[in-house]
């Protein structure tokens, strides 16, 4: 059944792609994905994929030249004859505009969902999306993976005592109370509110924390000061230890020394964004792969097997 599959990658996150293919036993497709001499994204195919099912792997995270190759690649694969192409998002960029919810602004999220499937997308695999609904701008099958397995493998392991789960914000009340009841531990609400886009201002905190241990859940990191700032309410609270768990580790230039700066005690993330690992040499950030996770999804989107396991 694998004679068919093809896995290819673009510059944003290679070892994720080739990790995802030595999972499944396969090498990673030969394609060049480079620039013309002015810039432009040149894409080239370098083996035959007539008929084959291919999967493009490149998450759309900053700069915006990740987004583009993904599209330019789709449509390659798509002229090259590919029986099928899944664009593999394991992070899902421009989704925090996913609603007109001021005078003027773009949904953001919809028009990148119109490109990828104009592009010739026949489907797409993508992992915590910053917002469900978005599954929704899609007109072509959808699969929306979670790194709950992941990242709660990890914790378990940990086996922390007095353990609380913690919500970052409203919006990450149903994912939090889903990661409490895996791990056996209560809940509790950090209250937030939002003075600019990328700047909270964290209010209290609902639930008790009072000598407990609490990890903070979260889809994606950005500034990192949801987290420091909701680290620090919690210790005022009687917190003992905060740790953080994140999918998505978008992080700004500032991000890394607000995260060394607070209280957390470690902050794990996952690859789904490719960072070099010298970055994080010495910090108090831990990255686990997700490459199984999406290889065996691939595996058995591939197969024309249920996805419904790897939500357990």
């Amino acid at each position: 059944m694998l004679d068919t599959l093809r896995i290819f990658a673009g510059n944003a996150n290679p070892k994720l792609a080739r990790d995802i293919a030595e999972y499944l036993g396969l090498q990673l497709g030969e394609a060049e994905v480079g620039r013309f001499s002015d810039g432009e994204i040149h894409v080239r195919i370098d083996e035959n994929i007539r008929g084959c099912d291919v999967f493009i792997v490149q998450p759309t995270c900053a700069p915006s030249d990740n987004l583009l190759e993904l599209l330019v690649m789709i449509d390659a694969a798509r002229r090259a004859s590919a029986s099928r192409v899944t664009a593999v998002i394991p992070y899902f960029g421009y989704a925090r505009q996913d609603r007109k919810d001021q005078p003027r602004v773009p949904i953001t999220a919809k028009l990148v969902a119109n490109l990828i499937t104009v592009a010739g997308a026949n489907r797409v695999l993508t992992m915590d999306l910053h917002s469900s609904q978005i599954q929704g701008f899609f007109d072509i099958p959808f699969d929306h993976l979670y790194a709950a397995p992941v990242l709660i493998e990890h914790f378990r392991g940990l086996a922390i005592p007095n353990l609380v789960v913690v919500a970052p914000d409203v919006g990450s009340i149903k994912m939090a109370r889903a990661y409490a009841k895996r791990l056996s531990a209560s809940l509790a609400l950090v209250d937030k509110r939002r003075s600019r886009p990328d700047e909270t201002e964290v209010m209290n905190v609902i639930g008790s924390v009072d000598g407990m241990n609490v990890v903070i859940f979260d889809d994606v990191i950005s500034t990192g000061s949801t987290i420091t700032k909701a680290a620090k309410v919690l210790q005022e609270h009687g917190a003992r230890q905060v740790f953080v768990g994140a999918t998505h580790a978008a992080f700004s230039n500032q991000a890394i020394s607000a995260l060394e700066e607070s209280p957390v005690r470690e902050v794990v993330i996952t690859d789904s964004i490719h960072h070099p690992p010298e970055r994080f040499a010495g910090s108090k950030v831990r990255v686990l792969s997700v490459d199984r996770l999406l290889g065996e999804a691939i595996r058995r989107i591939h197969e024309e097997r249920s996805l419904s396991s790897l939500f357990v």
